[in-house]
């Protein structure tokens, strides 16, 4: 370690501090984990349908199906909307490869879009011109728990009558105009991976939607096919939310909008301790949007640079996401170029995921903060 770059040795900032927010929880926590334990209910039963019916009350919806994890969610949904073999789906270039891994395992092809420059989201301007004959859907996803423009992109799919699945994995309960992102489309999917707003204690996931026929046959097939037990009315897959982790998020569940409301101040908080900093972006917040800030993504063309100098300062990062997903190697079938996904491609080269979380402290912040800004001292901006 280069001693000059270093602050102090005792401070050290977590990306996510998943035993704290453990601790404030242990009695009810232990307490969810021993019944599940005691009672053996660890497939299915009293504990997955709770939480299903809670959650799905959360959001004012008729059906929550609990699945093994967020991927599964996506991929079930697809299927059961009948989209396969020559049909087209489209997705945003800037996101975890789910969104458009799914689309390839359900038979069909994805087509990437452009992210808007200041919000990561998908470019609303440019999906049109995207659609053709094959499109039969649209996954926006609500990247780092800020919504997309779900208004518009609801005009689009009714214009071409095209489903949208809505990607809520990192966007757990946010706003748009108002309106609780995940209730707008055919269907919405959510992850419970741990370190989620909303996390579980290891992967889970599940499917909302209004729709009581897309109920039943994503329930269907997430369960072998079947509804009753040996009763198989399809060939399914084994998709099933642990009661484990149904009990776990029964718990946490509670919490989600206070724990969402704290985000949100510790990014403000933050935010106003760097915004003077020359050479770094802090996020935007969309007008009209309530961001919930699953990450707080800076942009600074030093990224690489500085994502060292923090942790030489033992201060915790992440970028999400290095590579455009159109760009990777698995869908180098595509022959997409830099220049398909100008914006996307620009900020994948500068993108960095510093430490948020509700328990975040404002010395960490500060720290933080002094760090970021000793940087910019040492290499500052051209």
């Amino acid at each position: 370690m280069n001693e000059s770059n270093t602050l102090t040795d005792t401070m050290h900032v977590p990306f996510v501090d998943l035993k704290a927010q453990y601790h404030s929880l242990k009695t009810e926590m232990d307490k969810a984990i021993f019944g599940v334990i005691e009672e053996t209910e660890f497939i299915k039963g009293k504990y997955v349908s709770a939480f299903e019916k809670e959650f799905a009350a959360a959001y004012n919806m008729k059906h929550c199906i609990g699945v093994a994890n967020g991927t599964d969610a996506i991929y079930i949904v697809l299927k059961m909307l009948g989209i396969g073999a020559g049909d087209e789906v489209i997705t945003v270039a800037n996101s975890w490869i789910s969104s458009s891994e799914t689309i390839t395992q359900a038979g069909a092809t994805p087509v990437f879009v452009d992210t808007e420059p200041d919000y990561f989201s998908i470019d609303i301007n440019k999906i049109e011109e995207k659609i053709s004959a094959k499109t039969k859907a649209i996954i926006p996803v609500h990247i780092y728990g800020q919504p997309a423009e779900m208004d518009k992109v609801n005009e689009i799919c009714k214009k071409h009558n095209l489903f949208m699945i809505e990607d809520c994995s990192q966007a757990h309960f946010a706003k748009h105009n108002g309106i609780t992102i995940g209730t707008l489309g055919i269907a919405s999917t959510f992850s419970f991976y741990p370190g989620k707003n909303l996390g579980a204690y290891g992967d889970a996931g599940a499917v909302l939607t209004n729709d009581d026929a897309l109920a039943e046959k994503v329930r269907m097939y997430a369960n072998h096919g079947q509804l009753t037990k040996h009763q198989h009315k399809m060939e399914g897959i084994n998709s099933r939310l642990d009661g484990l982790h149904a009990a776990v998020l029964s718990v946490k569940l509670p919490h989600i909008h206070k724990w969402n409301k704290l985000r949100l101040e510790k990014a403000l908080y933050l935010t106003e301790k760097l915004k003077l900093i020359k050479g770094l972006e802090t996020p935007k917040i969309r007008n009209g949007s309530t961001h919930i800030f699953h990450l707080y993504v800076v942009k600074t063309e030093k990224r690489d640079e500085l994502q060292k100098f923090l942790k030489e300062n033992n201060i915790e990062t992440a970028i999400h996401y290095p590579t455009p997903l159109p760009l990777l190697e698995c869908y180098k079938y595509l022959n997409h170029t830099e220049s398909d996904f100008p914006v996307t491609a620009k900020n994948q080269k500068q993108i960095l995921s510093l430490p948020i979380y509700p328990e975040i402290t404002n010395e960490h912040m500060d720290y933080m903060a002094s760090v970021i800004e000793k940087f910019f001292s040492i290499y500052p901006p051209l």
